[in-house]
């Protein structure tokens, strides 16, 4: 589960209304929202939240770390709350739900040496892609 609100506090984050309010529709598992999400979520808790402060908001998230921008197969970005828990995603290729999967062993290591043609290999992105249940029914 995502903690961003307490990461946000512990680095002396100012959370303004605006800022927490974006900040608390992001909190959660499986969180994968677009800009226009996140506006609409915080615009129910604090219906005077202007568009651009919601995308300033995940801008300066972003460039913080403690949020990750996803972007599958030419979509509006969506912003992933668990910048701090390693983990991959699967993509429904039909409606473009994402979800977050802990899959086991090193991806890093799985990469034989021969295959790294000399790169310094620091992390692993795998996006598995499928249908949904939804989808698939």
């Amino acid at each position: 589960m995502s903690d961003l609100l307490e990461r946000l506090r512990g680095r002396g984050w100012r959370l303004t209304a605006q800022r927490r309010v974006v900040a608390e529709v992001l909190n959660g598992d499986h969180v994968h929202y677009t800009a226009d999400e996140v506006h609409a979520a915080a615009a129910e808790r604090l219906p005077e939240i202007s568009r651009a402060t919601v995308y300033n908001t995940l801008g300066e998230l972003v460039s913080l770390g403690e949020v990750i921008e996803v972007t599958t197969d030419g979509r509006a970005k969506r912003y992933d709350p668990n910048a701090h828990h390693a983990h991959q995603h699967l993509v429904c290729a039909k409606c473009g739900t994402i979800r977050d999967v802990h899959p086991s062993g090193d991806l890093l290591a799985d990469l034989p040496p021969q295959e790294r043609y000399g790169f310094a290999v620091s992390a692993v992105e795998v996006t598995y892609r499928g249908l949904c249940p939804d989808c698939a029914a």
